[in-house]
């Protein structure tokens, strides 16, 4: 595939380009900044603006899908996820590009039938604005029924680590451990988005990944 991956040079979408260029898909990173450390000649490295409608539509038209791990850099505050959602559902509209997976993150996800994971206790009081802004750009995504989309959320607790190709999901709930630990490393979560990305098993859902 040919595929737009917002946010290339953040730790997550860096091991998403690592894993589909492994793959051998085709793939045009954009960032603000762009990205200089990936030497691969399937792999191109364009700055971009994912809050801009335009530069989304010129840069997404055609490839074959858009993958994001966009997320606040720099001085933005959280409210720039649902700005950023409207910018990339308007882009690929005009670019005629259908297929969506966009990293998302834990808080959206159940712990129980009617509590999310953002509205526990034990969830980091200077994460509840990030969580809920990510939250409304699902709600605009879910909105969406002309894209194909999947919004790919990680375990509650996801940093760098071992690449072992295994993980479970499960919509719209977040994945847990017997002994209620939710884990997932960076590599293993870029496995599972990528996985997505090409099999398109969850497309319309909102999918939690973890051990």
């Amino acid at each position: 595939m040919r595929v737009l991956l917002l946010g290339a040079s953040g730790r997550i979408g860096h091991r998403i380009a690592s894993e589909l260029l492994d793959r051998g898909h085709t793939v045009t990173g954009v960032s603000r900044s762009g990205v200089d450390d990936i030497a691969d000649e399937d792999f191109t490295s364009v700055v971009g603006d994912a809050t801009d409608p335009d530069q989304v539509a010129r840069l997404a038209a055609g490839h074959d899908a858009v993958a994001s791990a966009l997320g606040p850099a720099g001085s933005e505050g959280p409210s720039v996820l649902p700005e950023m959602m409207d910018a990339v559902l308007a882009g690929m509209r005009r670019a005629d590009v259908e297929r969506l997976v966009w990293t998302g993150g834990a808080g959206g996800l159940h712990v129980a039938p009617d509590t999310l994971l953002v509205d526990t206790e034990e969830f980091p009081d200077d994460w509840g604005d990030l969580a809920r802004s990510a939250i409304d750009a699902l709600e605009r995504l879910r909105d969406a029924d002309d894209i194909a989309w999947t919004y790919v959320a990680p375990a509650a607790m996801i940093e760098p680590g071992e690449r072992t190709g295994e993980y479970r999901t499960n919509v719209d709930e977040l994945v847990a451990d017997d002994e209620g630990e939710s884990y997932i490393t960076m590599e293993d979560f870029a496995v599972a988005f990528v996985d997505e990305l090409e099999t398109g098993e969850h497309v319309h859902e909102n999918v939690g990944v973890g051990y």
